[in-house]
């Protein structure tokens, strides 16, 4: 007779009928989300992205999922008791994997997403790892278990049961469900390809290794660490482990910290220094006296700061120069627009080396607008840049043009760093930004005779440093500050001004006066349908990384992802509209995803409207907001001349367009 139980010599080494570790459930959960990284997103990736973002989401999920398995199976223990036999642990252990998975379900449905709510965000998050989990641990167990019998039915002695099976089951896991996704959502008709697959998992796999690598050595360390202590000073070796975490936990961040401040040192020394180009007496040579660094200004130029100065260089003329170099082209107002100009722009820059307070800056600032007329110009645009101090040369100049000169721009430096690394700055450049808005209200309301329009302009961090002045204010602060209208480009998704004037209803918002678009055709149209035009426009590209990151992304789907997102609508000539369809929230995967898209928006290209790029959109935009009407002929004519700006501006100085500052 056929023998189908188990063979002498082998028992002992199967593993127990539904019995998984922690770390084989950490890989099915691992394996069931990967396919998933490689989905496209706002911006195509890079082999090296995608293995950044393969190997990060995975790796959490491993580490993530092994140890709440741990916690699960130390749940087990404890019920079954400390005399119980090791079938009864097993039998415990399957019995909680099984409740974890309602268990979590109920928690999401008790606990519905909210945005900006980090604790309800964790307790979803918690929910959802503790019943993937039981899940994972439960389709292992099956899987283990159909194994072991169809091993004894084929008799391959236990040849098809020692194959592992953690990874398979979660890949398996994760087709299964992206083929019941399917009937779900519409065909993808857009998004962004995906890298090379094969590279990218070298990279993920580089990545997982690189951070096993460290917490391996933490590991050994810290053991090593404890057993001399141990050995040497009285307490128990457990103590001193975790007394050995928590020194190399204080190593690591003193480390972190003392190459963090020396990196930013570099960062604003590099944004305080000249341009190879900028010599020390260009000020008095091509800066006009009713800019900042110029003659007679009260703002010195060496305290500008590179952005400042390369801003005041690139002023626009009213009219031709007497001479010209030999293959400059003449690009004043009244060459560009073919009438005479009104009046000379006035540009007020105060960098954070010009004075040493806030304070001392915002009186700089008003005794600039004094000197240079500025309030005498029929125009005010009040500019706050982004975090190295940059002005948007394009905005500038397109508003120097429409206004045929007769516009006043003032702006106060808060930072010399990158905007990325300028967040810890907001609010002390809202306050500066407020403080001088409030001196030019009161400026204006105790001045005779005519006022100049008062109008709002931000890009990126810029834009949401001069949001933050009215945040909780809603469209009622603007208004209080005698800001008439307001143009912000990339406003990034942590403004939360702009999340409370765009999202449901609020008592201080005028509904009618707000408007959220991709591009000019959308606003115009938008425009069309009200009885009036927007007086506040936020630009935002819907593949703008910038405006769709944020750290609750971790816990919450956003509305950009949900079931009413735009149809994707591609545009060759400018941003596409839309999110691509097969992209959707995942834990963690989205998250990493968007910080890539985040970094990929803010790389340079040519002149255009793209991603974090918005200097194409400007011209039409500045027109229609600011109510500077120009025929279509001067429009195009203003499209033309500022590409060519740009293009002499960059081999010039060699600067990085905005959208990077």
């Amino acid at each position: 007779m056929r023998r189908t139980g188990p063979r002498p010599g082998r028992s002992s080494e199967r593993r127990p009928h539904g019995a998984g570790t922690a770390p084989d459930v950490g890989l099915v959960v691992a394996a069931a989300m990967a396919p998933g990284t490689f989905a496209p997103s706002l911006s195509p990736r890079s082999a090296v992205d995608q293995g950044v973002v393969t190997g990060l989401a995975t790796g959490l999920h491993y580490l993530l999922s092994a140890g709440t398995q741990d916690v699960l199976e130390s749940t087990a223990r404890l019920l079954a008791g400390r005399t119980s036999t090791a079938s009864t642990r097993r039998t415990a252990t399957i019995a909680v994997d099984c409740a974890a998975v309602p268990i979590g379900l109920a928690l999401l449905r008790a606990f519905p997403p909210r945005a900006e709510d980090p604790l309800r965000g964790a307790v979803r998050q918690a929910a959802w790892r503790l019943g993937g989990t039981g899940l994972g641990s439960a389709l292992l167990g099956g899987a283990g278990t159909g194994a072991r019998l169809l091993d004894d039915r084929l008799g391959l002695q236990g040849r098809l049961a020692a194959v592992p099976l953690a990874v398979p089951v979660g890949l398996g896991t994760a087709y299964v469900l992206d083929r019941l996704r399917a009937g779900e959502q519409a065909e993808d008709t857009g998004g962004a390809g995906a890298p090379p697959p094969l590279t990218s998992m070298g990279v993920a796999a580089g990545v997982v290794g690189c951070l096993s690598g460290v917490a391996y050595g933490e590991h050994a360390l810290t053991g090593l660490a404890a057993r001399r202590l141990a050995a040497a000073l009285p307490g128990p070796a457990g103590l001193w482990r975790l007394a050995g975490h928590a020194g190399v936990l204080a190593a690591l961040g003193a480390g972190v910290s003392a190459v963090w401040h020396r990196a930013m040192r570099r960062i604003e020394a590099r944004t305080s220094a000249d341009v190879p180009v900028i010599e020390p007496d260009e000020a008095e040579r091509w800066v006009p006296a009713t800019v900042s660094g110029g003659p007679g200004s009260l703002v010195s130029w060496a305290g500008m700061g590179r952005d400042g100065r390369l801003h005041a260089l690139a002023t626009v003329r009213p009219r031709p120069l007497p001479s010209l170099p030999a293959g400059v082209p003449d690009l004043s107002v009244e060459t560009v627009m073919g009438t005479p100009a009104r009046a000379t722009p006035v540009q007020v820059y105060v960098g954070l080396d010009n004075a040493p307070t806030a304070r001392a800056r915002v009186d700089l600032a008003m005794a600039e607008l004094e000197r240079t007329g500025a309030l005498d110009r029929s125009l005010l645009v009040l500019v706050s840049p982004t975090g190295t101090g940059y002005v948007n040369y394009v905005a500038v100049a397109a508003l120097q043009y429409l206004a045929l000169g007769d516009v006043a721009t003032v702006t106060l430096q808060y930072s010399r760093r990158p905007s990325p690394l300028s967040l810890g700055m907001v609010a002390g450049a809202r306050e500066q930004n407020r403080l001088l808005w409030l001196r030019i209200l009161q400026r204006l309301r105790d001045r005779s005779g005519p006022r100049p329009r008062v109008v709002l302009f931000g890009e990126s961090l810029g834009a949401h440093t001069s949001q933050d002045v009215f945040l909780h204010w809603g469209t009622l602060g603007p208004d209080a500050m005698g800001i008439d209208r307001a143009l912000w480009i990339g406003t990034p998704y942590g403004s939360g001004w702009m999340r409370q004037v765009t999202r449901g209803e609020r008592p201080d918002v005028d509904p009618d006066a707000v408007a959220l678009v991709n591009d000019h055709a959308q606003y115009a149209a938008l425009a069309a349908e009200r009885a009036r035009p927007p007086r506040f426009v936020l630009v935002s590209h819907d593949n703008d990384g910038v405006t769709k990151f944020g750290q609750d992304l971790l816990w919450y789907r956003p509305d950009w992802l949900g079931p009413s997102r735009p149809r994707h609508e591609p545009d060759p000539a400018g941003s596409p509209r839309g999110i691509p369809p097969a992209m959707r929230w995942r834990p963690l995967t989205t998250f990493f995803q968007s910080l890539v898209d985040m970094k990929n928006a803010q790389t340079s290209g040519p002149f255009g409207a793209y991603q974090h790029d918005y200097r194409a959109d400007l011209p039409r935009f500045l027109s229609d907001v600011f109510e500077l009407p120009a025929s279509e002929e001067q429009l195009v004519r203003i499209e033309e001349v500022l590409q060519v700006r740009e293009s002499v501006r960059e081999r010039l100085f060699a600067v990085v367009p905005g959208a990077v500052a």
